[in-house]
């Protein structure tokens, strides 16, 4: 009995597939292109937003703006995963054996920032002192907080 060794005897097991020179060529110049554009996009989303903080903009617009610069950045790194680390032509489950420790570290990341956020509110809100140094005259953190911040002179304590 003859043994093929460029076919699958599993489901599971896959064999490296060389493509032409050709081919090869082209995928790098669409690489190179898909991303060039998704760095340019980029680039000019952030130049609007240093544009506009020249201004008053619009906070729902600054953050319109922010979220599609992440999505874009989410869908370079994506791209980059699937081409350069090859796991576009991985099976499913060595794919996911990548991508779900790395949407637990995007968890994690997002989990400490939220936390040292808390943090920062909860420490304004109970620790006054630490609210006058750290806060620009001016400038409450706390909305609840504005009527007695005006009310208080520069440089007096409660």
């Amino acid at each position: 009995m003859s043994h093929d060794p460029h076919t699958a005897t599993s489901s599971e097991i896959t064999f490296e597939h060389h493509m032409d020179d050709a081919t090869f060529k082209r995928r790098i110049i669409r690489t190179t292109i898909i991303l060039s554009v998704f760095t340019l996009i980029e680039l000019a989303l952030g130049f609007t937003l240093y544009v506009l903080h020249k201004g008053m903009p619009s906070q729902g617009f600054l953050l319109l703006i922010k979220g599609v610069i992440c999505i874009l950045t989410l869908g370079k790194a994506f791209y980059i995963v699937s081409i350069f680390m090859h796991l576009g032509d991985e099976i499913r489950n060595f794919t996911m054996t990548i991508l779900i420790p790395l949407m637990l570290f995007i968890w994690f990341i997002i989990a400490f920032l939220a936390d040292g956020d808390s943090y920062k509110n909860l420490r304004n809100k109970y620790d006054p002192y630490f609210k006058e140094s750290t806060t620009p005259a001016g400038y409450p953190d706390i909305p609840s907080d504005t009527h007695r911040y005006n009310t208080i002179q520069k440089g007096q304590r409660q």
